[in-house]
């Protein structure tokens, strides 16, 4: 059987393993939309690996505590209210194409509707919005980047919510954003804390 083959990252952020990172007072973290998942969602362990919803809402929670400016950017509520009515359409029988379980059973949509409310209730609790309008300069913008970076189309425009605010640091899963020159990844996948590591981009503070 052939080896799992991995993207090979070209690390030029600045990562920072949050498994052992304490966050500070004046740090102020643009949190990715996957982590406000693991982090708001009750079903959430479901879907994700034991790290996820372990070490993502741990930090999350002491960042939180210690003062830090979290924020959220309003794209997020499009992807967290897609994760989140897959899960439960999942959960409710694996089987079901979206749109049939999204219009024939109403009962579960009103579920649906109550998680994301709740979730997003969360983010907005502890969080502030990093405002970004998707208009005609923010999308030629993001196509600059995009031929340049390799970044997926989402990540384009959340690039482009940090840049709008002046925010470096990210707390994310996703490995593309390790990739991204003059950011800063707060980060626990072993995976990709390895990988800048090895290419000398792994910071303590």
């Amino acid at each position: 059987m052939p080896a799992t083959i991995k993207p090979n990252f070209k690390v030029e952020a600045e990562v920072f393993n949050i498994q052992s990172d304490t966050p500070k007072a004046d740090d102020i973290f643009l949190v990715d939309s996957n982590v406000w998942y693991w982090y708001s969602y009750t079903n959430a362990s479901k879907s994700a690996l034991p790290y996820q919803i372990s070490h993502y809402p741990t930090y999350v929670n002491q960042a939180n505590i210690a003062g830090s400016l979290l924020l959220y950017s309003g794209l997020s509520l499009a992807e967290l209210a897609h994760q989140i009515e897959e899960n439960e359409r999942k959960v409710f029988n694996p089987i079901l194409r979206a749109k049939i379980y999204r219009h024939n059973y109403p009962e579960q949509r009103n579920k649906v509707v109550y998680e994301v409310q709740t979730a997003w209730s969360t983010v907005t609790s502890i969080a502030d919005c990093a405002e970004i309008l998707v208009d005609e300069n923010t999308t030629n913008k993001s196509l600059i980047r995009f031929q340049t970076q390799l970044l997926d189309g989402y990540d384009l425009l959340m690039l482009e919510a940090m840049n709008k605010v002046g925010v470096k640091k990210i707390i994310t899963d996703d490995g593309d954003y390790l990739t991204v020159p003059g950011i800063q990844v707060f980060t626990a996948n072993n995976n990709f804390i390895n990988t800048a590591k090895n290419q000398g981009k792994l910071v303590v503070r």
